[in-house]
């Protein structure tokens, strides 16, 4: 409720808000989320089911926001926030009414964070076991948008906060070629934000594998709503895809993690790289 409260500090489910004023579009990426003001009067980043990428983005963003906090990395609090599509009346841009039009119910909402920061590794103070557990975290989850041209992660209230992870988890863009990347690398780990930063990262692997125990991977599925996980092609029901998604959090833990071999290889090699910054820029918190 505009506290920017951890996720790891949420009950079993999600809570529920209902938007009650679109305040302002966000155009940074594609998906055009908004802040939306709630009937908890907390303010809220919403990301929306109509959006170009669809339900699955949403799906991506409470696993992630969970598994992150299981690794005691701090993540704004996430909300359904169910959306009236009245509530951008008042907008001029068709393109957010259309997107309004095409996405009433449930939807995703963050915590708004006021006055954040993008987080800045070069300038603000962190701690390098935390670092090394994004990275862990970010190439388990294929997390390919943390970067320093796009850091997804803001500075509020003295300690760093992760935020928008998407485009995470995007073999179920491709549910068939699914089981091909449980032993992937991470894409792009060459221009990670803290690939620098971090210690060794097979340094956390066995704490940080250990903590994603089987019951807390269920307990994250169980987190998901269930209209964002229906009707999914290939799938006979919501339980069946549940399921797809635990093997492949549990294949991925498992295999002997060639990815994480990848990524100490990547982290190595980087170490006699010249690092180049981006300027800081204002968060969307």
């Amino acid at each position: 409720m505009g506290q920017g409260r951890p996720a790891g500090r949420l009950g079993a489910v999600l809570r529920s808000v209902t938007a009650t004023r679109y305040v302002l579009p966000l155009r940074e990426g594609g998906s055009l989320p908004g802040i939306c003001e709630a009937d908890d009067l907390g303010t809220y980043v919403v990301k929306f089911h109509g959006a170009g990428q669809g339900r699955r983005v949403l799906v991506a963003e409470v696993l992630a926001a969970r598994l992150a906090a299981a690794l005691d990395l701090e993540v704004p609090e996430l909300v359904v926030a169910h959306v009236d599509p009245v509530i951008g009346r008042g907008e001029p841009d068709e393109e957010v009414q259309d997107l309004l039009l095409r996405s009433p119910g449930a939807n995703l909402g963050t915590d708004f964070l006021p006055g954040a920061l993008s987080f800045d590794p070069a300038i603000d103070p962190f701690d390098t076991g935390w670092a090394t557990r994004v990275l862990w975290f970010d190439a388990f989850v294929l997390n390919v948008d943390r970067s320093w041209r796009n850091p997804n992660a803001l500075f509020w209230g003295g300690r760093p906060w992760l935020i928008d992870h998407g485009a995470s988890l995007y073999f179920h863009h491709d549910w068939p070629r699914a089981a091909a990347s449980t032993t992937r690398p991470l894409r792009h780990a060459e221009e990670h934000l803290l690939l620098r930063a971090a210690d060794d990262v097979t340094t956390v692997d066995a704490a940080c594998a250990a903590a994603l125990t089987p019951d807390l991977l269920r307990a994250a599925l169980a987190d998901v709503p269930t209209e964002w996980l229906v009707d999914e092609p290939g799938f006979t029901d919501v339980a069946e895809l549940r399921v797809a998604y635990l093997s492949w959090f549990t294949a991925r833990l498992g295999n002997g993690r060639p990815w994480l071999a990848d990524l100490a290889a990547v982290q190595a090699g980087a170490r006699t790289t010249p690092l180049t910054a981006a300027p800081r820029e204002a968060g969307r918190g």
